[in-house]
C-alpha cells in the first residue's frame, strides 16, 4: 500500500491506495444517465399514412414503416429496459397536430397518451401555442375547463374519468409575455442516483423565436426572446445551483444532406448555428421542429464535441443519448456520450395498454366527425368562374368577417383561394350529395366534413391596413413570373365588398379604387381598414407581400373551430350568387 498527501481547504488529508494504481486506472466507474426523447408527435395515436410520414429512410436508404402510439409504447419500453436513470422527455409540438381525433376533443387524447407513456417534461413547441398562453397554461398543463364540459373540453377519457391536464412539465426560456415574465418554467432539474449518491441533470427548455408571430402560434401577447442569450442564462443559472449535466431541450430545427434517419452529413439550420454558439456548459442538444432525422456530434464554442441531435415527428422516431457522469464531480464525459435514433416500426406487437386508449379516441373520433352542424341548399365548391370567384371562397371569406365581427370592429374579410404561393386552407368542397359516411344524408354538413373542407390550423388575424396598401394587395392577385407569364392567385371578399378589374391593363394597375366598394362606398386611400385573413396570408406567407404592411392585429378563433360555430349558428346556408367580382374591358 501506499498513501497520497493532498492538500483541501480543510487541511492535510492523507489518502491511502491499494497498489501501485496509475491514475487512469483509480478513476471510479462513470454513472451512466439514458436520455430519451421524441419530438414533433403532434397528436399522431395512430400510426400514421405514408402521405403523413408513416415510412422513413432506413440504414440501408430502403423505406421502413414507422409511426403509431402503441408502436412507440412497445420501443420505449424495449429501450428503457436496463437503464434505472432513464428520463423521458419530448421536444415540443405535442398537440395542436392535424388528426381528426385529437383536435375534436381539444387535443386531450394526446395528453392522455403522453401521461400513459411516462413523459416526464417537455420544451414549449411553436404548436403549444396555438390557442393562447392559457390554452397551454391552464388547460393542458392543469386541466381546467373551458366552455362546455364534454363538449368543448374536459371530455371523459378512456379510464371513464375527465380530463385533469399533463402529468409533464413545460419548459421555456425565451417565450414572455409583454411584460417579461416568462410563460412557464426555463429549465427543470431531473436527478440520478447511484450507489446512494444523487447527481442533478438540468434540462433547458427553449422555443422556436418566431413563435408569437407564426402562423398557426400567432399570439400578440407574447414575445421571444434572443435564444442564445436565454440558453446561456439559464446554463449559467443551472451551474450556479451546482448542475454540472446540462441539456438543451430546443424546439428549433435543422437538417443534414444524409437519406438516413441515423447519420449526418453537412448539417445546416438555426438549430445548427445556435448549437455552434450556446454555452460550453450544455453538453446535449436535442432538437425538433423541422421534422428531420439526424444524429450529429458538433463542437461547442470551445471546440469540444456533444451530441445534436432530431428525431423526426409523428413518433417515427425515439432519440437515445447516454451520458455517462464523473461519479466525482457530476460532469459529463463528453468522451463517452453516445447517440443514436432508433426507428418505431410495426414489426413489434403493440403495446395493448396504449391501444386501447388510441382506439377509444379513434371511436370517439367517428362518432364526433358524425355531429350534423348545417344543412346546404347548393354545392360550395372552389371551381372557380372567369373572375377567379368561387362559391366556396365567398363562404369562407364571410366566415372571416363573421368571426373578426364577433369580438370586434371589421371591414371586411379576405382568403386567398389559390394563393400566389403555396396551398389554400379550401381543401376540400361541402356537397349537397350524400358522402355515404355514417351519419350523413343529402344536404347535410357533417362535423368532420367541415374540417376537411376547411382550415390547416391558423387564426382568423383582424389587422389595419390603409385603403392604398389595401389596393395593393388586390393588384398583386396578377404576379409577373420570370417566362413572362402572369400568375393569377384571386382573393376571396366578404359579402358586403365588390370590386372590378381590368386584366387588360399592366400588372399592377388593374383595380382601380373607385371601383372597389366597401358596404356600398368606394375604397378610400387614406381610411384605415380593419381586415380578417387567416394568419398565413397576413405575415405574407401566401405571397401578398403588401400583407407585411398590416398593423394593430387581434387574434380571433382558429380556421376548423370559427368554420364549425359558424355553420352552427347559421344553420341552413344557400350559395350566394358570385357577383362580387367582376372584369372590365
Amino acid at each position: 500500500m501506499r498513501r497520497i498527501l493532498r492538500w483541501s481547504g480543510a487541511g492535510l488529508v492523507v489518502t491511502a491506495l491499494l497498489g501501485a494504481l496509475t491514475p487512469a486506472s483509480a478513476a471510479p466507474t462513470p454513472v451512466p444517465v439514458q436520455l430519451v426523447s421524441i419530438t414533433d408527435f403532434h397528436g399522431y395515436l395512430r400510426p400514421p399514412s405514408t402521405a403523413d410520414g408513416g415510412t422513413i429512410a432506413g440504414p440501408d436508404g430502403q423505406p421502413i414503416t414507422v409511426g403509431g402510439a402503441a408502436y412507440l409504447a412497445t420501443h420505449l419500453k424495449s429501450i428503457r429496459t436496463g437503464h434505472p436513470n432513464s428520463i423521458f422527455f419530448t421536444d415540443g409540438d405535442n398537440f395542436s397536430g392535424w388528426p381528426f381525433e385529437v383536435d375534436a376533443h381539444a387535443d386531450e387524447p394526446t395528453v392522455e397518451v403522453l401521461n400513459a407513456l411516462g413523459v416526464e417534461f417537455s420544451s414549449v413547441g411553436n404548436h403549444e401555442l396555438d390557442v393562447s398562453k392559457s390554452f397551454l397554461v391552464d388547460h393542458m398543463s392543469k386541466g381546467k375547463c373551458f366552455g362546455r364540459v364534454g363538449v368543448d373540453s374536459c371530455f371523459t377519457d378512456s379510464t371513464g374519468r375527465r380530463f385533469r391536464g399533463a402529468d409533464f412539465e413545460f419548459q421555456s426560456a425565451n417565450i414572455v409575455d409583454t411584460k417579461g415574465r416568462r410563460i412557464v418554467a426555463p429549465y427543470t432539474i431531473r436527478w440520478v442516483q447511484d450507489h446512494g449518491r444523487s447527481y442533478p441533470v438540468g434540462f433547458i427548455g427553449l422555443t422556436v423565436p418566431d413563435t408569437p408571430v407564426g402562423s398557426t402560434s400567432y399570439q400578440p401577447d407574447l414575445r421571444a426572446l434572443d435564444p442564445v442569450a436565454s440558453a446561456d442564462a439559464a446554463a449559467d443559472e443551472l451551474a450556479r445551483r451546482g448542475v454540472k449535466a446540462i441539456v438543451l431541450n430546443l424546439h428549433d430545427g435543422g437538417t443534414d444532406a444524409s437519406a438516413t434517419f441515423d447519420n449526418c452529413v453537412n448539417p445546416s439550420g438555426p438549430a445548427i448555428d445556435l448549437a455552434r454558439r450556446v454555452s460550453p456548459k450544455i453538453d446535449a442538444i436535442v432538437t425538433g421542429h423541422w421534422h428531420a432525422a439526424f444524429n450529429c456530434s458538433l463542437p461547442d464554442p470551445d471546440g469540444n464535441p456533444r451530441p445534436v441531435v432530431e428525431a423526426a415527428n409523428h413518433g417515427r422516431l425515439i432519440n437515445e443519448i447516454n451520458l455517462q457522469l464523473d461519479r466525482r464531480t457530476g460532469e459529463v464525459l463528453r468522451d463517452r456520450t453516445t447517440s443514436v435514433n432508433h426507428a418505431v416500426t410495426r414489426t413489434v406487437t403493440p403495446d395493448p395498454a396504449i391501444q386501447k386508449i388510441v382506439d377509444y379516441w379513434t371511436t370517439a373520433g367517428q362518432r364526433r366527425y358524425a355531429e350534423p352542424v348545417a344543412t346546404i341548399t347548393g354545392d360550395f365548391t372552389r371551381t372557380a368562374n372567369a373572375a377567379g370567384e368561387s362559391t366556396f371562397g365567398d363562404l369562407a371569406a364571410d366566415v372571416h368577417l363573421w368571426t373578426a365581427r364577433k369580438d370586434g370592429r371589421a371591414d371586411l374579410g379576405l382568403i386567398a383561394t389559390k394563393p400566389a404561393v403555396g396551398s389554400t386552407a379550401l381543401r376540400g368542397d361541402l356537397l349537397v350529395a350524400n358522402s355515404n359516411k355514417p351519419g350523413d344524408v343529402d344536404g347535410r354538413v357533417l362535423l368532420g366534413e367541415s374540417w376537411d373542407a376547411y382550415g390547416y390550423g391558423n387564426p382568423v388575424l383582424t389587422v389595419s391596413l390603409t385603403g392604398a396598401q389595401l389596393d395593393a394587395i388586390l393588384e398583386q392577385q396578377w404576379q409577373s413570373q420570370a417566362d413572362g407569364s402572369v400568375k393569377f392567385a384571386p382573393l376571396a371578399v366578404s359579402g358586403n365588398v365588390a370590386y372590378a378589374y381590368d386584366a387588360s391593363k399592366p400588372v399592377g394597375a388593374r383595380v382601380d379604387p373607385a371601383d372597389v366598394k366597401i358596404d356600398g362606398a368606394a375604397l378610400d386611400p387614406a381610411r384605415t381598414y380593419r381586415v380578417a385573413a387567416l394568419a398565413y396570408t397576413v405575415i405574407g406567407a401566401d405571397g401578398y407581400p403588401a400583407f407585411k404592411q398590416a398593423t394593430n392585429p387581434v387574434r380571433n378563433d382558429t380556421d376548423h373551430e370559427t368554420f364549425a360555430k359558424y355553420l352552427r349558428e347559421h344553420r341552413t346556408l344557400t350559395p350566394a350568387p358570385l357577383t362580387r367580382v367582376t372584369t372590365k374591358g
